[in-house]
């Protein structure tokens, strides 16, 4: 792993805008005809953040450069309220003029192994790849209060470690069927951003970044990039039991 930075924000309205400029700034980097590849987690984080993004910067940022894909989703259809497709697409999409042939959701209806081997070759036609695996530019990901990321949950572990690019798992409550990457695909990207907010992910923040609870083994745990970078951007609610002496911690104000 390259580097990993861990960002404190007074506030998620602090943390949207600077995700805003981010994203911003990363696209502007792009060279006419190509694209920056991207995947989007559902969650109420991100959806805060999706928003914002919208509704100020719909017209700040080339949304042709951009080929959006998502990092999982509930077998459920496109329209369901449970569907992170939905989530983003009313949160997101409907407000921001990425071109529909650039939007590459899972597809919730389909017969879930069918559509997971439809999704792995959907990616490979459209992302560049890195030691023969694609890599994505940004893989965004959220932080569940029992360390899953992704749809991997601590009883899945070995689901992270797939060869396959994306797989079918099962919510471990409602045993509903679920479509995502793997650490395969996940840790092969150039950058991988948590976005975690809200003082009930303090204490998985804190186990996870800092390895408090040696004796578990989180799905987040395992979000090891091989050769990018990782970034943890937390508010400060979610950051309270981090130790703030760590170097790699960054307050942003």
């Amino acid at each position: 792993m390259k580097k990993q930075k861990i960002k404190i924000f007074p506030s998620i309205e602090k943390l949207a805008i600077n995700s805003a400029e981010f994203l911003k700034s990363k696209i502007e980097k792009i060279p006419d005809g190509n694209f920056f590849t991207m995947a989007l987690s559902g969650g109420s984080t991100p959806k805060q953040i999706f928003k914002y993004i919208s509704e100020n910067y719909s017209g700040k940022i080339n949304w042709n450069k951009i080929k959006l894909f998502w990092v999982d989703e509930r077998c459920v259809p496109p329209d369901h309220i449970d569907s992170n497709y939905k989530m983003i697409y009313d949160s997101f999409l409907v407000k921001v003029p990425i071109p529909e042939k650039n939007i590459f959701r899972i597809h919730g209806e389909a017969n879930p192994n069918e559509e997971a081997k439809r999704y792995a070759e959907i990616i490979k036609d459209n992302v560049q790849r890195e030691n023969n695996v694609p890599s994505f530019d940004l893989v965004l990901l959220g932080l569940g209060e029992d360390g899953h990321t992704a749809s991997i949950f601590p009883n899945q572990l070995g689901l992270f470690h797939s060869t396959d690019l994306c797989i079918v798992s099962k919510h471990p409550q409602t045993n509903q069927n679920r479509i995502t990457l793997t650490g395969k695909i996940i840790n092969n990207a150039k950058l991988i951003v948590f976005l975690v907010t809200g003082d009930n992910k303090a204490r998985i923040a804190s186990e996870i970044i800092e390895g408090q609870n040696s004796t578990k083994i989180f799905p987040a745990k395992l979000v090891i990039p091989s050769n990018g970078e990782l970034i943890w951007m937390l508010d400060k609610t979610a950051a309270q039991l981090l130790n703030l002496d760590n170097d790699k911690i960054i307050r942003e104000e």
